[in-house]
């Protein structure tokens, strides 16, 4: 049966109709070209997704390229994060590039600018020049410097490439239209006077190109057929069409602009300079905090590459923008998690069983199953003993019908072990129930084959031996916001929206093949959630981050 052939996006379907139209198929060619001032979060993950995957689809390369013109907020931290990033994702890019490998380029074209009557050196500072723009229903103030001699603004020009200006004091702005309806077309600046030092340049320039005219001029340069980018870009497009026309040769490929809505997730925070907030004033540790929507935080917090990129692909190529639901995510990851998570026994609020006829100083290694949903992943040995720690909310002295967990008088299975009957507990003098005791019925060993053992009882817990238990720190993560929207309100600050209670920090125990696990390894701490093992883990006390609970009633569409 022939498979049932995707529709395409309304990305794919402008390529389709280029190579319809005489693009060839070896010309095209995409990029990611992220700026260096901050981590990646989960709206760049979209970004990514759409470009490299566009690539795999049409056998096509992939630029990675950090558009490095603001030496102000870029480092090479965020450089090396972000590549971290995209190759945590799967992907492959075929040139790292940075649109400070063009900065020479970019200033020839620009004084050649200046000598076709396109550009000019203004002298006003920037809030004259905003404020000249005006409105798009009114028409903006030419600036008394646009009409200055080509000459005097080649040598204004060149005088700020070498640092003879301060700060400020003078820019370059291309000669456009200043009554134009669309802002951008105002007589944009294109040059702006900045004695920074650049992570790659030093201190070379003393002029940094900005970003628009930049950024299509770098796709030109690279040849990139489709600069696919957010929406809030798509007024930026006539602006970018304008500065290609002044380099552009006929016998080249003219880079496409196109636009696509941005990934809003509820109670998440996708603006860089919010993030650098959270960061700086300590409502998180820090980038790679599990609670942030950076790439490396939800790493940290147990994600895995398929579950973003299935998230993603569900999300799908939207023209408008809208807010999805971050229990799409969740049912993602949890998916994934499903398929991949080793299963293993740990207790989170542990309270103690003793087994009374159960021999004293006696253990046995019992048999126990991997991942029923991987086949091949085999089983391994667990310790059981006289002394376990079972969780608190498991036991109840008295309860009815429907609790099918453990109860005086009652009985459950112990996964992977035997049936236990609990006979008595012991309390402290706050009335806290310290001890259950219980008996178990020897014959009844799971997969031993006896009628005893195949005796159905109602409910079946999670245990770990008293004896050979690791401590393990457990981190338990909630929502960084306590709303779907926190930086909705404009004159409310995001901030007082932090939630309280969005980590929470439990002592548990684990069974002890969890000494050998590796940090991020996926794991089910079985009726409890998915976890993985954090950096912060010593060789004292293991920590664990809950990544999303076992079960959601959330069904995606």
């Amino acid at each position: 049966m022939e498979e049932e052939k995707k529709s395409l996006n309304f990305i794919e379907q402008i390529i389709e109709d280029d190579l319809a139209n005489g693009l060839k198929r070896d010309q095209i060619r995409f990029r990611f070209p992220p700026e260096p001032n901050g981590y990646l979060h989960v709206g760049h993950t979209k970004a990514i997704c759409i470009n490299f995957g566009l690539g795999e689809k049409y056998n096509a390369p992939v630029n990675l390229r950090f558009d490095d013109t603001n030496p102000e907020k870029e480092e090479q931290e965020f450089v090396d994060s972000i590549k971290k990033d995209v190759e945590w994702l799967g992907f492959k890019w075929d040139k790292e590039l940075y649109a400070s490998d063009y900065f020479q380029q970019l200033y020839e074209w620009a004084v050649q600018m200046i000598k076709d009557g396109k550009a000019y050196v203004d002298e006003q500072p920037s809030e004259v020049i905003t404020e000249q723009r005006k409105s798009p229903t009114e028409p903006g103030v030419e600036s008394p410097y646009r009409n200055r001699p080509v000459e005097e603004s080649l040598d204004l020009f060149e005088k700020m490439k070498n640092g003879e200006f301060e700060e400020g004091t003078m820019s370059l702005r291309a000669k456009i239209d200043m009554v134009s309806p669309n802002m951008n077309m105002r007589d944009p600046v294109m040059y702006r006077i900045l004695k920074r030092p650049h992570h790659r340049t030093g201190t070379t320039w003393k002029i940094y190109p900005m970003y628009d005219w930049a950024h299509g001029e770098s796709d030109y340069l690279e040849q990139v057929s489709h600069s696919l980018c957010s929406l809030e870009f798509e007024n930026h497009r006539p602006l970018y069409n304008w500065y290609l026309d002044q380099v552009y040769d006929e016998s080249k490929v003219a880079p496409k602009q196109r636009e696509f809505a941005r990934m809003n997730v509820s109670y998440m925070i996708t603006s860089k300079r919010k993030l650098q907030r959270l960061v700086a004033e300590k409502a998180v540790t820090g980038w790679d905090d599990p609670r942030m929507p950076t790439i490396s935080g939800m790493r940290r917090k147990g994600f895995t590459p398929a579950s973003i990129r299935n998230f993603i692909e569900k999300v799908g190529v939207a023209k408008r923008e809208n807010l999805i639901e971050i229990q799409l995510l969740d049912f993602c990851v949890r998916e994934d998690l499903n398929k991949v998570a080793k299963r293993v026994m740990a207790v989170v609020d542990p309270v103690k069983l003793v087994i009374e006829n159960y021999p004293e100083g006696q253990e046995e290694w019992l048999e126990t199953e991997n991942n029923p949903e991987q086949e091949g992943a085999g089983t391994r040995e667990i310790p059981f003993s006289r002394e376990l720690y079972i969780e608190r909310e498991d036991f109840k002295e008295e309860a009815n019908n429907k609790f099918f967990r453990l109860k005086l008088g009652g009985e459950v299975r112990l996964k992977s072990a035997y049936i236990i009957k609990a006979e008595r507990v012991e309390k402290d003098e706050n009335g806290e129930i310290t001890t259950i005791y219980a008996t178990y019925d020897d014959k009844s060993k799971s997969g031993s084959g006896t009628e005893e053992s195949l005796r159905k009882v109602k409910g079946t817990l999670h245990w770990v031996s008293a004896k050979h238990a690791l401590p393990v720190d457990v981190r338990i993560y909630n929502q960084l916001f306590t709303v779907e929207q926190p930086d909705a309100e404009k004159d409310v600050d995001f901030l007082n929206f932090i939630n309280p209670e969005s980590v929470t920090m439990v002592k548990g125990f684990a069974e002890p093949s969890l000494k050998d696990v590796a940090v991020g390894e996926p794991l089910q701490f079985q009726r409890i959630g998915y976890f993985t093992k954090d950096q912060d883990s010593t060789d004292e006390v293991m920590v664990f981050n809950r990544t999303v609970t076992l079960k959601d009633s959330y069904k995606p569409e």
